[in-house]
C-alpha cells in the first residue's frame, strides 16, 4: 500500500515535470520566432496599416480649403508597394502633419475618378505634392525614399 505522503510526492513530481515541459515550449517559441519589423509585413498587416493611415489622413475637400501644401497619395488596397510605403508616409505625417496636408485617394473608388484623371495617376502609389496655392510641385510614382519627401517638404515650407 502507498502512503499519503508518497502519493503527494508523486503528484508534485508530475506537476513539476509538466511545468518544466510547458516552460521549455514557451522558451523555444519565444527564442526561435522571427523578429517582427516593417520589412517583414504580411499582406494582411500591410493592408491594415494602409487602411489605418487612410483613415487618419485629411479629407480631400478640407485639404483644398486651408491653404497649406498638400501631399496627395493615390493608392489601391491591393498594391503591395502602397502597403509597404504606409509606414514611411505615416512617419512623415507624424513629423509634418501640422504644416502639410496628407490626403489619400483610393484609385478604385469611383468618386475619385476625376482627380485620378486631373493628376494623371496612371500607377500606384502616386504621390503628388501641391504648394499652398494647390499647384503641382512634384509627382513621384512607386517607392520613394523618406529623405526625398523630407527634402521637398523642407523646401516648400521655407
Amino acid at each position: 500500500m502507498v502512503s499519503t505522503s508518497e502519493k503527494e510526492n508523486k503528484i508534485w513530481k508530475v506537476w513539476a515535470a509538466l511545468l518544466s515541459i510547458i516552460l521549455a515550449i514557451v522558451a523555444t517559441v519565444l527564442l526561435t520566432r522571427p523578429a517582427a519589423s516593417v520589412m517583414s509585413m504580411t499582406p494582411l498587416s500591410g493592408l491594415m496599416t494602409l487602411k489605418a493611415l487612410a483613415a487618419k489622413t485629411m479629407p480631400y475637400e478640407t485639404a483644398l480649403s486651408n491653404q497649406k501644401p498638400t501631399l496627395i497619395e493615390f493608392y489601391a488596397d491591393w498594391c503591395t508597394t502602397c502597403q509597404n510605403m504606409s509606414a514611411t508616409v505615416d512617419a512623415l505625417h507624424n513629423q509634418y502633419g501640422e504644416q502639410i496636408n496628407f490626403v489619400m485617394l483610393d484609385i478604385d473608388d469611383p468618386q475619385w475618378a476625376d482627380e485620378v484623371e486631373v493628376f494623371g495617376a496612371s500607377g500606384v502609389p502616386q504621390f503628388t505634392l501641391l504648394d499652398s496655392e494647390y499647384q503641382p510641385v512634384q509627382t513621384w510614382v512607386g517607392k520613394v525614399p523618406k529623405l526625398i519627401f523630407k527634402s521637398f517638404f523642407d523646401q516648400i515650407l521655407s
